[in-house]
């Protein structure tokens, strides 16, 4: 599985909102303007994430989008779930049953795609946000953070 433009950017805007105190509402161009994304295009990916319910919008002055649960409760594997990612194996041709090889290799990889799912699920929002003010710490940045 590779992380394609349309999944990093879900991933950056959803640590971005979970950066914002009490995980306040923020708007498109805000989110876009500090991860330095395309608004129009990140527009679509957070209506697609709230089709999800990984995030709600409000409408107002004060509105835009905000978390619809708290970080610890959205996975990684959610997030790119919610975009069209895929986290299915290419499909492939079945193993020869008469070529033991062939079988092993398909049991082997059919393991690493599951442990691969397994972990994709168990990353939370939460931690990508430890890991994010672990980095600003260590570089004494600001409290704004690009992935």
């Amino acid at each position: 599985m590779k992380l394609t433009t349309r999944g990093h950017y879900s991933v950056k805007a959803l640590l971005d909102l979970s950066l914002q105190p009490q995980f306040g509402p923020t708007s498109v161009k805000a989110i876009a303007d500090r991860q330095d994304l395309p608004a129009p295009y990140l527009e679509k990916l957070l209506m697609e994430m709230r089709r999800a319910g990984l995030v709600k919008s409000l409408r107002g002055a004060t509105g835009g989008y905000q978390l619809a649960r708290h970080p610890a409760q959205i996975s990684l594997g959610q997030i790119l779930e919610a975009v069209g990612e895929t986290i299915e194996p290419l499909p492939r041709s079945s193993p020869d049953s008469e070529q033991a090889e062939d079988w092993v290799t398909d049991r082997l990889w059919n393991q690493l795609h599951q442990k691969l799912k397994e972990s994709l699920y168990s990353i939370s929002l939460e931690d990508l946000y430890f890991d994010a003010r672990s980095w600003q710490a260590y570089q004494e940045e600001e409290t704004n953070f690009v992935v």
